[in-house]
């Protein structure tokens, strides 16, 4: 789970503009530009993401990668997915994953054995 991460946060930091392309069309970004430059929210998501996601992937903090990955994905969901008839694959793919880092976030996984 935590790879669909790593490899998002690298996109937001490698196509910044085609991400900023995706994110101009948001149903929300007026909101959002008026609170903050949509290109610094691309970075440092991005950044969370792939340090969050390698912490998760590595057993390391888990709950707590878990809690920031929900921070970063519950904004991302309501900007850039809800309310677009073109993303309602992402916005169900997000909805699960949300469900599987509560998984993470609400049970003791840290004496688990892989």
């Amino acid at each position: 789970m935590s790879g669909i991460f790593i490899v998002a946060g690298f996109n937001h930091l490698f196509n910044l503009e085609k991400t900023s392309e995706r994110l101009a069309n948001a149903n929300f970004i007026d909101i959002i530009g008026a609170i903050i430059d949509p290109k610094w929210l691309i970075i440092s998501s991005g950044i969370v993401m792939v340090v969050a996601g390698i912490g998760f992937s590595l057993g390391i903090k888990t709950k707590w990668s878990a809690i920031i990955l929900i921070t970063v994905l519950i904004p991302i969901t309501l900007t850039v997915q809800v309310g677009q008839l073109s993303t309602l694959g992402p916005l169900f793919k997000n909805i699960a994953i949300l469900g599987g880092l509560l998984f993470f976030v609400l049970n003791n996984t840290s004496n688990v054995k892989y």
